[in-house]
Protein backbone atom coordinates (compact mmCIF):
# COMPACT_ATOMS: atom_id res chain seq x y z
CA UNK A 1 0.00 0.00 0.00
CA UNK A 2 2.88 2.82 1.22
CA UNK A 3 4.52 2.42 -2.78
CA UNK A 4 1.04 3.02 -4.52
CA UNK A 5 0.93 6.35 -2.19
CA UNK A 6 4.56 7.05 -3.03
CA UNK A 7 3.71 6.52 -6.76
CA UNK A 8 0.08 8.34 -6.47
CA UNK A 9 2.16 11.23 -4.70
CA UNK A 10 5.07 11.58 -7.08
CA UNK A 11 2.47 11.32 -10.25
CA UNK A 12 0.76 13.75 -8.37
CA UNK A 13 3.89 16.01 -7.64
CA UNK A 14 4.39 15.76 -11.39
CA UNK A 15 1.10 17.07 -12.30
CA UNK A 16 1.63 20.05 -10.16
CA UNK A 17 4.87 20.76 -11.39
CA UNK A 18 3.87 20.58 -15.26
CA UNK A 19 0.77 22.73 -14.45
CA UNK A 20 2.92 25.76 -12.92
CA UNK A 21 5.60 25.72 -14.69
CA UNK A 22 4.79 28.19 -17.75
CA UNK A 23 4.46 26.76 -21.45
CA UNK A 24 7.39 28.08 -23.31
CA UNK A 25 10.16 27.90 -20.48
CA UNK A 26 13.31 26.70 -22.47
CA UNK A 27 15.11 27.49 -25.43
CA UNK A 28 16.42 29.35 -27.70
CA UNK A 29 14.86 28.08 -31.19
CA UNK A 30 17.84 29.54 -33.07
CA UNK A 31 20.34 27.62 -30.97
CA UNK A 32 19.53 24.21 -33.03
CA UNK A 33 21.30 26.41 -36.61
CA UNK A 34 24.72 27.89 -34.87
CA UNK A 35 27.67 25.75 -35.01
CA UNK A 36 28.72 23.94 -31.49
CA UNK A 37 32.14 25.63 -30.26
CA UNK A 38 34.27 23.58 -27.78
CA UNK A 39 37.48 23.91 -26.13
CA UNK A 40 39.50 21.38 -24.14
CA UNK A 41 42.48 19.87 -22.83
CA UNK A 42 42.51 16.52 -25.25
CA UNK A 43 40.38 15.83 -28.62
CA UNK A 44 40.33 12.51 -29.93
CA UNK A 45 38.23 12.68 -33.79
CA UNK A 46 37.21 9.62 -35.17
CA UNK A 47 36.08 10.89 -39.32
CA UNK A 48 34.55 7.11 -39.89
CA UNK A 49 32.26 7.50 -37.43
CA UNK A 50 31.71 11.27 -36.95
CA UNK A 51 32.46 11.34 -33.30
CA UNK A 52 34.84 13.75 -31.21
CA UNK A 53 35.77 13.14 -27.62
CA UNK A 54 36.83 16.41 -25.66
CA UNK A 55 38.75 15.83 -22.61
CA UNK A 56 39.46 18.27 -19.62
CA UNK A 57 38.22 21.09 -18.76
CA UNK A 58 35.29 21.30 -21.50
CA UNK A 59 33.40 24.28 -22.41
CA UNK A 60 31.66 24.02 -25.30
CA UNK A 61 28.60 26.86 -26.51
CA UNK A 62 26.10 26.63 -29.27
CA UNK A 63 24.32 29.77 -29.79
CA UNK A 64 23.08 30.72 -26.69
CA UNK A 65 23.57 27.40 -24.93
CA UNK A 66 26.84 26.81 -23.00
CA UNK A 67 28.15 23.40 -21.12
CA UNK A 68 30.88 22.91 -18.94
CA UNK A 69 32.23 19.33 -17.79
CA UNK A 70 35.31 17.10 -18.19
CA UNK A 71 34.62 15.34 -20.77
CA UNK A 72 32.32 15.68 -24.14
CA UNK A 73 31.19 12.63 -26.45
CA UNK A 74 29.57 14.33 -29.97
CA UNK A 75 28.59 12.57 -33.06
CA UNK A 76 27.03 14.04 -35.79
CA UNK A 77 24.11 12.16 -38.06
CA UNK A 78 24.04 12.51 -41.98
CA UNK A 79 21.26 15.50 -41.84
CA UNK A 80 23.72 17.28 -39.86
CA UNK A 81 21.75 16.98 -36.22
CA UNK A 82 24.83 17.08 -33.40
CA UNK A 83 24.29 14.55 -30.30
CA UNK A 84 26.69 15.33 -27.55
CA UNK A 85 26.89 13.53 -24.15
CA UNK A 86 28.92 15.30 -21.13
CA UNK A 87 30.11 14.13 -18.38
CA UNK A 88 31.75 15.62 -14.88
CA UNK A 89 34.48 14.37 -12.97
CA UNK A 90 33.87 11.73 -10.18
CA UNK A 91 31.98 13.87 -7.43
CA UNK A 92 30.75 16.88 -9.33
CA UNK A 93 28.14 17.86 -11.76
CA UNK A 94 28.25 18.74 -15.62
CA UNK A 95 26.56 22.26 -16.10
CA UNK A 96 24.12 23.54 -18.64
CA UNK A 97 22.15 26.84 -19.44
CA UNK A 98 20.35 28.15 -22.29
CA UNK A 99 18.59 31.21 -23.15
CA UNK A 100 14.63 30.78 -23.07
CA UNK A 101 12.91 31.86 -26.29
CA UNK A 102 11.61 35.96 -25.98
CA UNK A 103 12.46 36.54 -22.38
CA UNK A 104 15.32 37.94 -20.16
CA UNK A 105 15.10 34.43 -18.75
CA UNK A 106 17.45 31.23 -18.72
CA UNK A 107 17.21 27.27 -17.91
CA UNK A 108 20.41 26.35 -16.03
CA UNK A 109 20.37 22.76 -15.24
CA UNK A 110 23.59 19.85 -13.32
CA UNK A 111 23.84 16.64 -13.08
CA UNK A 112 26.57 13.91 -13.52
CA UNK A 113 25.57 13.51 -17.12
CA UNK A 114 23.85 15.38 -19.87
CA UNK A 115 22.91 14.46 -22.77
CA UNK A 116 21.55 17.37 -25.60
CA UNK A 117 20.03 15.45 -28.97
CA UNK A 118 19.91 18.18 -31.20
CA UNK A 119 17.43 16.33 -33.75
CA UNK A 120 14.84 15.73 -31.06
CA UNK A 121 16.16 19.28 -29.53
CA UNK A 122 15.82 17.61 -26.15
CA UNK A 123 18.00 17.66 -22.61
CA UNK A 124 18.25 15.03 -20.43
CA UNK A 125 20.13 15.43 -17.19
CA UNK A 126 21.44 12.20 -15.08
CA UNK A 127 22.00 11.65 -11.60
CA UNK A 128 21.67 14.14 -9.18
CA UNK A 129 19.41 16.34 -11.65
CA UNK A 130 19.10 20.33 -10.95
CA UNK A 131 17.35 22.08 -13.15
CA UNK A 132 16.84 26.09 -12.39
CA UNK A 133 15.08 28.83 -14.16
CA UNK A 134 16.77 32.46 -13.32
CA UNK A 135 14.71 35.57 -14.48
CA UNK A 136 17.88 38.00 -15.18
CA UNK A 137 20.47 36.64 -12.55
CA UNK A 138 17.86 35.47 -9.44
CA UNK A 139 16.66 32.19 -9.37
CA UNK A 140 12.75 32.01 -9.90
CA UNK A 141 11.96 28.25 -10.04
CA UNK A 142 14.04 25.31 -9.17
CA UNK A 143 13.30 21.44 -9.66
CA UNK A 144 15.27 18.25 -8.19
CA UNK A 145 15.63 14.88 -9.31
CA UNK A 146 17.77 12.23 -10.16
CA UNK A 147 16.48 12.10 -13.94
CA UNK A 148 15.18 15.55 -15.33
CA UNK A 149 14.36 14.95 -19.45
CA UNK A 150 13.32 18.24 -21.25
CA UNK A 151 11.83 18.17 -24.94
CA UNK A 152 11.99 21.44 -25.91
CA UNK A 153 9.54 21.10 -29.51
CA UNK A 154 6.84 19.65 -27.22
CA UNK A 155 7.91 22.04 -23.96
CA UNK A 156 7.65 19.06 -21.89
CA UNK A 157 9.73 17.56 -19.18
CA UNK A 158 9.57 14.77 -16.83
CA UNK A 159 10.95 14.77 -13.48
CA UNK A 160 11.94 11.50 -11.75
CA UNK A 161 12.97 10.98 -8.27
CA UNK A 162 14.18 7.78 -7.91
CA UNK A 163 17.63 6.45 -8.48
CA UNK A 164 19.04 3.81 -10.56
CA UNK A 165 21.27 2.00 -8.33
CA UNK A 166 24.38 3.28 -10.50
CA UNK A 167 27.47 3.89 -9.01
CA UNK A 168 28.01 7.76 -9.31
CA UNK A 169 24.70 7.85 -7.58
CA UNK A 170 25.87 6.30 -4.09
CA UNK A 171 27.44 10.38 -3.58
CA UNK A 172 25.93 12.62 -1.44
CA UNK A 173 22.50 13.15 -2.94
CA UNK A 174 21.40 16.39 -4.51
CA UNK A 175 17.80 15.97 -3.13
CA UNK A 176 17.79 15.06 0.93
CA UNK A 177 15.03 13.40 0.41
CA UNK A 178 15.73 10.62 -1.29
CA UNK A 179 13.91 9.20 -4.31
CA UNK A 180 11.41 12.03 -3.91
CA UNK A 181 10.94 15.08 -6.63
CA UNK A 182 11.20 18.52 -5.30
CA UNK A 183 10.10 21.66 -6.80
CA UNK A 184 10.09 25.57 -5.84
CA UNK A 185 8.06 27.19 -8.33
CA UNK A 186 7.86 31.37 -8.14
CA UNK A 187 4.19 33.03 -9.29
CA UNK A 188 4.16 33.97 -12.81
CA UNK A 189 4.99 37.51 -13.38
CA UNK A 190 2.39 39.50 -15.22
CA UNK A 191 1.95 39.37 -18.81
CA UNK A 192 3.61 42.42 -19.54
CA UNK A 193 6.91 41.27 -17.85
CA UNK A 194 8.27 39.40 -20.62
CA UNK A 195 11.49 40.55 -20.49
Amino acid sequence: MSSKIHAFSLCASLILVMGLWPAGVWAERADRDKPLNIEADNLRHDELKKTSVFTGRVVATKGSIVMRGNRLEVRQDADGHQFAVLSASEGERAFFRQKREGFNEFMEGEAQTIEYDGRADQVLLRVRAELRRLRGTVVSDEILGQTISYNNLSEVFIVDGKATGGKTEALAPINPDGGRVRAVLSPRPASGDKK
